[in-house]
């Protein structure tokens, strides 16, 4: 009897606020509808009804027709519940009708509609929670930069999502694949992907795993248990012609270029008698050159090589793939008597964490102690120790914290480089290890990096420049040795550069940067990943910390504001504005390859020649789709590069083309250069859109 009466006293406040509800605002149905229904058991028949776009939210005062007020309530109550569900990118899937409601027909042109109470409401509000939380620690967990996890969370929040759909035994007709689907696209709508970090390439060099960015254009290799090695050199046609027959073939080959490993050209002309190249070997079967491969495959007897490469493995009289470190000078040199001194200061002094203008550093030393140290080590009164305590801060051993003066005997905090956080967290060239040899001349690094970088692009890169193969780069011999040159950087004196060598070593340090960047971090997606890409992936050079924008902006533009910002990249007293360029050098936009497809080609830069090659690069990219003339319509199409970066063209829009002129061709030059003296007032001016996708 106590149960009847308390459903009849429900019942009857029901019909109360229903009555009420029908004079009552939507914001307070809502309210009022979760309030007084967080009471009514949900039963397992229940259903969430979709978003359906015809549905009114007005009330409708006809009493007539309860079963389609009753769907109507769920349907616009559920609207309302959903608006807040979008906050984690998962909306609940679009489901098809259910049984009870799928033979009802709404008419959308009605006046009114009816409403009643949901009975799903406990249901509802237990979803939102769940939601809710699972928001929140999507986004904490996305500004902490724990991508693994959260992509455990975005799942998670989909089979949340389906198995509350399948609580409903309406809907066993829907797939599973259509959930997944419909979630996918509901997930590009998260406002969250405009702060997330969706470095969707796993292609980091310490996680072993393969990259998935080469899914929608899958490399199918013939699996072999043979091995191919091809030797090459570089800027070599024939070498090329060989590798295009290689990817034509669909084989998997290791490549040996003798300029890199000078010492496979011995063993080759040991071997065969000669050092021409290319040669290729299925196994230790020599092939011979180009022109008997082409042989071999004329007579369609390349097949029978093929297929001993496939199904017979190498013997120990094959050759052998290089090794890790093989001719590589980075880690010889001179010993460095300072080295050794820094090696001994570290086991002597103790580091401890000290206070300093009100914060916090740890891992330091005073300067003092440093004297202390050298004093008795090397039998120095305390102002000699100082000198050559500022010698060892000159070679970048260690340094004051907030970098406020060279060394003095005083209460100072210093910091061994390897200590520093910003400097581990943030550089990627910094060695495990206290380098023991000296420091080698900037330009002697440059000239290795520049002959290992036309290795790398002739090897990885297609031949208009286009397309790089990161699968195969990241686990290259050749891209291990890049990192190790650059790890030698930090000790460098980068002012000793003249304009030339400065040039051609910043923008080949760029592009190989950019793509060390895309391997480590993956390809960045939209504005806010972009920024942080060129801002925070950074190299120590030379003492200093350099992001892809400050090699960019501030030294090859010559410390110019990069686009849509207020300051420039190199304050007043920055030392980094001494290794600027004395001006801006407009060319170098058509040579920087930031891994969009809507960049330029990419290239290797020689200091001898940089110039003519600027030139050469300016053309290529205006010349193949930069720049596009309509002079009937008097129309000109141009690349974006040339609106973020216009200042540097020229004062306006009109100067900006003027300039892009002079490298087209000599017809289409002179057909714009007259179409702007003529009908400067009716010419116009329109970008092309830039394909930011990665250029795989």
């Amino acid at each position: 009897m106590e149960e009847e009466k308390t459903r009849d006293e429900i019942g009857d406040n029901s019909s109360i606020q229903e009555d009420h509800f029908r004079s009552t605002p939507d914001v307070q149905i809502k309210d009022e509808l979760i309030l007084s229904h967080e009471m009514r058991p949900s039963t397992k028949s229940d259903k969430i009804e979709p978003e359906h776009p015809q549905n009114n939210d007005r009330v409708s005062m006809q009493e007539s027709d309860n079963s389609i007020g009753n769907q109507t309530v769920e349907k616009n109550l559920h609207e309302e519940k959903e608006a807040g569900l979008v906050i984690d990118g998962i909306e609940t899937p679009k489901l098809g009708d259910s049984k009870n409601s799928s033979k009802l027909s709404v008419n959308p042109e009605q006046e009114g509609q009816f409403y009643d109470w949901p009975e799903k409401a406990v249901a509802l509000t237990n979803l939102v929670k769940e939601k809710s939380a699972v928001a929140v620690s999507t986004l904490i967990r996305r500004l902490s930069g724990k991508k693994d996890e959260d992509e455990q969370v975005i799942s998670g929040g989909e089979e949340m999502n389906a198995s509350v759909d399948k609580g409903s035994h309406e809907d066993e007709e829907i797939s599973e694949t259509n959930i997944k689907d419909d979630s996918k696209d509901n997930f590009k709508w998260n406002p969250l992907n405009f702060i997330k970090i969706p470095w969707d390439l796993d292609m980091r060099s310490n996680t072993g795993q393969e990259s998935n960015v080469y899914s929608e254009h899958p490399k199918e290799e013939l699996l072999t248990k043979g091995r191919i090695i091809v030797y090459t050199k570089l800027q070599c046609q024939e070498s090329k012609d060989v590798r295009l027959f290689m990817h034509q073939k669909k084989l998997k080959y290791i490549e040996i270029n003798v300029d890199i490993y000078p010492s496979r050209k011995l063993e080759l002309e040991k071997i065969t008698g000669s050092s021409d190249v290319p040669r290729i070997y299925f196994n230790d079967l020599l092939i011979g050159g180009l022109s008997e491969m082409n042989d071999l495959n004329e007579s369609g007897k390349i097949d029978e090589k093929i297929s001993y490469v496939i199904n017979e493995e190498p013997s120990p009289a094959a050759p052998l793939p290089p090794l890790s470190g093989e001719d590589d000078v980075s880690g010889g040199g001179v010993v460095d008597e300072s080295a050794t001194i820094v090696r001994k200061m570290k086991k002597a002094i103790v580091l401890g964490d000290r206070f300093y203008k009100m914060r916090r550093f740890s891992n330091c030393f005073l300067g003092s102690e440093a004297v202390d140290f050298l004093s008795e080590d090397r039998y120095l009164e305390r102002d000699e120790a100082v000198e050559f305590g500022r010698k060892l801060v000159d070679d970048h051993f260690f340094q004051h914290v907030l970098d406020e003066n060279l060394f003095e005997d005083s209460n100072h905090l210093y910091r061994f480089l390897e200590d520093d956080p910003v400097i581990i967290n943030q550089c990627y060239n910094i060695p495990k290890g206290l380098l023991e040899t000296k420091a080698k001349p900037i330009n002697e690094i440059a000239s290795r990096l520049r002959i290992l970088s036309y290795a790398i692009f002739e090897a990885y890169v297609s031949e208009d420049g286009k397309h790089v193969d990161y699968k195969s780069l990241n686990c290259s011999e050749e891209f291990k040795r890049y990192l190790r040159i650059v790890e030698e950087l930090h000790r460098v004196k980068l002012n000793e550069m003249s304009r030339e060598d400065s040039l051609s070593f910043f923008i080949n340090l760029y592009n190989m940067m950019t793509i060390h960047a895309i391997l480590t971090w993956g390809y960045p997606v939209g504005t806010l990943d972009r920024r942080k890409f060129v801002g925070d992936f950074k190299y120590f050079l030379s003492g200093s910390l350099y992001s892809l924008s400050a090699i960019y902006n501030g030294i090859l533009r010559a410390n110019q504001r990069p686009p849509y910002t207020l300051t420039k990249i190199f304050g007043a007293k920055d030392k980094r504005a001494m290794v600027s360029l004395p001006y801006p050098e407009p060319l170098v936009h058509f040579a920087l390859v930031c891994g969009a497809r809507s960049a330029p080609a990419l290239r290797c830069y020689s200091p001898g020649n940089i110039d003519q090659e600027l030139i050469d690069a300016a053309r290529n990219f205006l010349r193949n789709g930069g720049i596009f003339v309509d002079t009937e319509a008097k129309v000109v199409v141009v690349s974006k590069i040339l609106k973020w970066f216009s200042v540097d063209f020229g004062n306006n829009e009109i100067e900006v083309i003027k300039h892009a002129a002079n490298y087209l061709e000599a017809s289409k030059t002179g057909e714009l250069l007259e179409l702007l003296a003529n009908n400067n007032a009716q010419l116009k001016v329109t970008y092309q859109s830039y394909d930011w996708s990665l250029n795989y």
